[in-house]
């Protein structure tokens, strides 16, 4: 930068305090390239000196106007008409930095002087005029001093108020009341956790505990807050400690008076509500603390919101404190709320009320105390039903404390990160996002400030994000260890301080879309129609696209949004159309969004990408993942040299395009496909040095020559933990060099993970398996079908999993694979051989009587389709869990010792030698195994500690009985199959067995008691040939509570169910299928079978109707089909009278069906409608469709008569239409050019036969 430069970038920044508010914007207007650019242009300078002046004369008192915002209104409308303004300025100067790339690049520019000109002195004057109010608004400069709204905390806390932390208080005094040695220094205990999540009263528990009072000569209390005056605190324990009060202002004295009066004596201190982040000011504090004060077991309790404050404090593991459980909230809320009015019993409404606002409160003690504290002033149902309904942030402070509270750890975060923390508004409550993914949004957005040296951006948003997550503004998810969560109430917090510049498109948002909307998120619908986007037209300067959707969903969007909308929201950053199945392809039009950052198209129909992608030269994150019709890539895509990451997981495409090695840029690329001969060669990615996290190199087949393997200078990445190396499918020509190219492929040291497919070379290069990579966890070679030998894997001593699969040139695994170690594979834990045809011979490392034996760790081993394998397995694995030998016929080794085992599989391996069975053993599977089945059950039924709680038997033919004809005592899942001889035991009660599964086998069983098995909650019959009869013994008073599923297939002989009916009450699914002797399902279903969610039945001929009394109002699920009797009556069944029922299919052969469905038959709650095999349906009544006012998804198949839609039409409603082997409704249904194609033409997502239209 030249030296006036250096000068002007001075001036923007001034030596002010600047806000992460306005930092990003001075950035742009102070960097290089602009300035280049705007002098290129001959604009004026003082246009960017009076922006200088203006953004100075407002960043001063932004401090001020961010803490009055929570009291004036005002001062909140003027913050957010000054973000609004400092984001269109933002957008003008990304315009201005976008064209200065442009013309780098291209040597041309798109945007006129006068243009240019018009725009910032636009913008100017709104930001002149904004300036001007903050005098008006009373706002001053500097930074605001934080007026603290709590009262100091003391020690006496109600104990009859604290409910749910038992275990939370005795995890705490066992560390108080324990001697441990801590280096001779105190013991510091921090306890962490979010605002008002009770880290005071648990504290105040502890303190009060009679245990702790006997343990410790004195102990003291203080409350520390926001200000860690090191002075004030020792003052404040030394009057403590000798009950007087004490003038001396001196630190020094205090300190020397503190250790004096702690000599020798034993004590207990609390520091409450620290916030101090600074190591030097709690040393300072501690030295009265430290060796040769107190006698040792002298402890200090700290609590915290922020982890990083304990992490400068604590001597022993935080204890993090979580929400309480809904029935310990709603017993801390009855307290608050009844008080002395009685409990709760005298109140039935009430307390249903007051469930449901315990649920809104998410497990936090504060919240739930204050809606308590509110509903206690009027035991009103009106009046609880209007706080249920209430945001909590719509009750003053004098009304709540919530708000204060939460407010105050918003008000200590960094400018920087407050920006961070309020973007994250667009995600809804319990909305579960990925670290890696709110990084790239950050970006996009320029959330992030600018790296200082060689920090890269993802460093400084990791940073930030952990931050974040230290201060307990973000959780980790419960359900999934990768993902993190808000607590309900830091959203609504996000959400309040975030104001009109995020906006959550949903039915509980009562708010309108703003002009000044920035950011907008909604969840997936499975019928996103035009019309739910009509209202962000007046958000035309949206920058954030993000929808949100649940895994294993359908989406479609309508082409209106892609094509009309989207295209017109020039100031997007981040587009998402992920998961929307019904996009094919992108408009040419996108090119025009230049700002754009952020595109992810994963999971979409994508079939190219249009080359006007490769303009948006701002371009950051692009995700292509599993876009499987992609195969692909625009060829400029080399032009964006701001691109980060690349995903390409899943798709087809076939090669890279050239010049891919001048995307330096590039941190993240998951897959490089090499060309064949004048493609794209490997060597291209050599200059991709910042390559990190998974990399998959795929058709290493094209590789011409070792030199080209070399150039891409794997070693030098040492920043890639996962390299996928793979050949493609095809045979090999040069096995040399194969193994050659191999050779040159080394990668870095650092690397944690291989995967090595099709490599077509006879043995590994050294490097592989070579001690050097100490940081390898894991290991996959697959299909290596020439390789003869395996490489030296157990010198890797951090191996922690390793599938070897597909090695057919493999006849023994011996002393090579152990390598020269003294202890191979000391790290491991799961270990598979599969698809290994030649393989004779395992040897064993080590000897019998010796300690030292390889795979002392190992947890899991299988053994998979070796069917020449004869022996040896190791001997003795001391920490296995699961054994699986499959398919390996001929196998005669002696399982391993293995006193630890949990679950054992042998499928066809009946010559295997068995030892005694571990009592440890929880699961048993056995297929094919004749002799062995029969030594195990018989081991089984002598041994009762030896008894697993999971048995699975198949394929056994011969085998004529259990031992003693009983089943296993402790047994609580059965699954027989394929064993026709077998005689299942039906004299006496099996009170352990929950789900029991009897497919092909049995075939002396004629009737079942289902009330043998009292706490049985699932039972599948399938193909059972002799069962006639379902019974319950005690007849039907009988009660089978615990049953929930009901599965009986192919039993052509069963006649009936229970007589009388079956009771079930608890009975969510029946499937009665392929039965052609059943006459009756079970009687007065509508009554005994009061849960009943889904019914179905198929290939039952005989069955006439449905009982008397009709179907359970409970249904919301009925299949029928191949019961011509059932159907031909289907007027009768009145479908009406279930108010629940949404989805129904009828299918199979029905001779007497033409046209379907008759008027009123079908209730207008379905949403899902399935018409499959009905060969001689000719039309669809559309009398019959068009109340289906709820319709979304129909589906027609295998109906080769069908001619036509109904002239009706189908209902407005339907989202989704699938229309499979229709010949003649094909045709009819052809897209613009089909005769019935304007009456489905308003469906969004059309599929006919294999292809998908919207």
């Amino acid at each position: 930068m030249r030296s006036e430069e250096k000068i002007m970038a001075a001036e923007l920044v001034g030596g002010a305090f600047l806000s992460a508010f306005l930092q990003v914007l001075f950035d742009r207007v102070a960097s290089r390239e602009v300035v280049d650019y705007i002098r290129g242009k001959k604009l004026n300078e003082r246009l960017l000196k009076k922006l200088k002046i203006t953004l100075l004369s407002v960043n001063a008192v932004i401090n001020d106007a961010e803490e009055k915002q929570f009291r004036c209104p005002l001062v909140k409308e003027w913050l957010h008409e000054l973000k609004d303004a400092v984001y269109d300025a933002e957008d003008i100067w990304d315009e201005i930095a976008t064209d200065a790339l442009q013309y780098n690049l291209q040597a041309k520019s798109s945007t006129t002087v006068n243009q240019m000109k018009l725009k910032i002195e636009e913008i100017l004057d709104r930001l002149e005029f904004i300036a001007k109010q903050k005098d008006v608004l009373g706002l001053k400069h500097g930074v605001a001093e934080k007026q603290s709204w709590k009262i100091p905390t003391s020690s006496l806390v109600e104990e009859s108020h604290v409910y749910g932390r038992d275990d939370d208080r005795e995890a705490i005094i066992k560390l108080l009341l324990s001697d441990g040695d801590n280096d001779n220094n105190i013991c510091v205990i921090p306890i962490v956790g979010m605002a008002g999540i009770g880290k005071t009263t648990l504290a105040q528990v502890v303190y009060n505990d009679n245990r702790v009072k006997e343990n410790f000569e004195f102990a003291a209390w203080i409350c520390v807050s926001e200000d860690f005056d090191v002075c004030r605190i020792t003052k404040t324990v030394l009057e403590a400690v000798t009950s007087v009060c004490c003038d001396f202002k001196d630190l020094n004295l205090l300190q020397l008076k503190l250790k004096e009066e702690l000599s020798g004596k034993k004590f207990l201190l609390v520091l409450d509500d620290v916030w101090n982040e600074n190591c030097d000011n709690w040393e300072a504090l501690r030295r009265p603390f430290n060796s040769g004060t107190g006698t040792q077991g002298s402890k200090i309790i700290v609590t915290t919101r922020n982890e990083s404050v304990a992490s400068i404090m604590r001597t022993v593991p935080v204890h993090y404190l979580n929400q309480l459980t809904d029935e310990d909230c709603w017993l801390l809320f009855a307290k608050c709320a009844f008080g002395n009015y009685g409990s709760s019993d005298a109140h039935p409404i009430l307390e249903g009320i007051g469930r449901e606002i315990v649920k809104k409160c998410k497990g936090l003690p504060l919240a739930v105390k204050t809606l308590g504290c509110l509903s206690r002033l009027k035991l009103d149902a009106e009046e609880w039903d209007k706080i249920l309904k209430s945001d909590i942030w719509e009750f003053s402070n004098d009304q709540s404390n919530i708000l204060p509270a939460l407010r105050l750890s918003y008000d200590y975060l960094p400018s920087h990160l407050k920006r961070c923390f309020a973007y994250c508004s667009i995600f809804p409550k319990d909305y579960e996002f990925k670290k890696e993914q709110l990084i790239q949004l950050w970006m996009a957005e320029d959330l992030l400030q600018l790296p200082k040296r060689n920090k890269r951006i993802e460093e400084v948003g990791d940073e930030y994000f952990h931050e974040l997550v230290s201060r307990s503004f973000f959780q980790r998810s419960a359900s999934e260890n990768s993902c993190f969560v808000m607590h309900d109430l830091i959203n609504d917090l996000a959400r309040f301080v975030s104001g009109e510049l995020c906006f959550r498109l949903g039915d509980d948002n009562p708010k309108e879309i703003s002009e000044k909307t920035r950011h907008l998120s909604y969840v997936m619908a499975l019928e996103d129609l035009f019309k739910r986007f009509e209202i962000f037209y007046k958000a035309k300067c949206l920058r954030t696209f993000l929808p949100l959707y649940l895994p294993d969903e359908f989406y479609c969007l309508s082409n209106k949004v892609q094509h009309n909308l989207l295209i017109k929201l020039r100031c997007l950053r981040v587009l998402s159309l992920s998961n929307y199945h019904s996009i094919s392809e992108l408009p040419d039009s996108i090119g025009e969004l230049i700002h754009l950052r952020y595109l992810d198209l994963s999971r979409t129909l994508i079939k190219r990408l249009p080359e006007t992608v490769c303009i948006i030269y701002n371009l950051q994150t692009l995700k292509l993942a599993y876009c499987y019709r992609l195969r692909q890539l625009p060829t400029g895509i080399h032009n964006l040299v701001n691109l980060r990451n690349l995903d390409m997981n899943g798709t087809c495409v076939e090669e890279m395009p050239t010049q891919m090695s001048k995307l330096e840029s590039l941190q993240m690329l998951s897959t490089f496909i090499v060309g064949k001969e004048n493609g794209t060669k490997i060597g291209e990615l050599g200059k991709l040095s910042n390559l990190r996290g998974t990399l998959s190199i795929k058709k290493l087949k094209n590789v011409a020559n070792a030199k080209d393997a070399f150039e891409a200078k794997l070693k030098d990445k040492k920043h890639l933990e996962e390299l996928v190396l793979d050949w493609g499918y095809g045979n090999t020509d040069d096995t040399n060099q194969v193994r050659y190219v191999l050779e040159k492929l080394v990668p870095h040291t650092t690397l944690k993970k291989l995967q090595v497919h099709n490599y077509g070379g006879t043995r590994f290069p050294h490097w592989l398996g070579d001690r050097v990579f100490c940081n390898i966890i894991s290991v996959s070679l697959h299909d290596c079908e020439h390789c003869c030998i395996l490489p030296p894997l157990g010198q890797l001593h951090s191996l922690k999993h390793l599938s070897i699969e597909g090695f057919d040139g493999v006849v023994t695994v011996g002393p090579e694979f152990y390598g020269n170690s003294s202890q191979p594979f000391p790290s491991l834990e799961i270990l598979k051989f599969s698809g290994m045809s030649a393989l004779e011979e395992w040897y064993s490392f080590g000897v019998e009587d010796e300690c030292i034996r390889a795979f002392p760790h190992l947890k899991e081993l299988r053994i998979e389709s070796c069917p020449s394998l004869i022996g040896s397995l190791p001997i003795n694995l001391p920490s296995l869990r699961k054994l699986v030998i499959e398919y390996c016929e001929q196998i005669v080794s002696p399982l391993p010792r293995a006193p630890a085992i949990r679950e054992l599989e042998l499928i066809k391996c009946d010559k295997v030698v068995l030892r005694e069975l571990p009592h440890t053993l929880h699961s048993l599977k056995m297929k094919g195994c004749q002799f062995v089945v029969e030594t195990l059950l018989g081991e089984i039924s002598t041994q009762i500690q030896a008894c697993p709680r999971r048995l699975d038997i198949s394929d056994c033919s011969t085998l004529m009985s259990f031992p003693g004809s009983c089943l296993p005592t402790a047994l609580s899942f059965l699954s027989i199959k394929n064993c026709e001889k077998l005689k299942f035991p039906l004299h006496q009660y099996h009170t352990s067995l929950e789900h029991l599964l009897i497919v092909d086998s049995c075939g002396s069983l004629g009737y079942f008691p289902i009330d043998l098995f009292p706490n049985l909650n699932s039972l599948t019959i399938g193909r059972c040939k002799s069962l006639k009869h379902l019974s319950v013994i005690a007849g039907p008073r009988q009660v089978l509570a615990s049953v929930t599923c009901l599965k009986i297939q192919g039993c052509r002989n069963l006649v009936s169910f229970p007589e009388g009916g079956l009771s079930a009450p608890n009975l969510n699914d029946l499937w009665v299928d392929e039965c052609e002797n059943l006459k009756s399902l079970p009687e007065r279903m509508h009554v005994l079978l009061p849960s009943l969610r889904e019914l179905r039945v198929s290939g039952c001929p005989k069955l006439v109707s449905f009982p008397e009394g009709g179907l359970p109002s409970s249904l919301s699920s009925l299949y029928i089909g191949g019961c011509n009797e059932l159907i031909a009556c289907r007027m009768d069944w009145h479908l009406q009278d279930l108010p629940l029922l949404a989805s129904f299919g009828i299918f199979g052969e029905c001779e007497k069906v033409e046209s379907f469905p008759e008027e009123e038959l079908l209730p207008y709650t379905l949403t899902y409608l399935s018409i499959v095999g009905l060969s001689r349906l000719k039309t669809l009544d559309g009398r019959g469709l068009q109340h289906l006012i709820s319709l979304r998804t129909l589906v027609i198949s295998g109906c080769s008569e069908l001619q036509s839609m109904p002239e009706e039409g189908l209902p407005m409603s339907l989202v989704e239409l699938i229309i499979r082997r229709c010949p003649l409704l094909r045709e009819a249904c052809k897209r613009e050019k089909g005769e019935d194609w304007p009456k489905i033409a308003h469906i969004s997502c059309i599929e006919i036969e294999d292809d998908s239209n919207s």
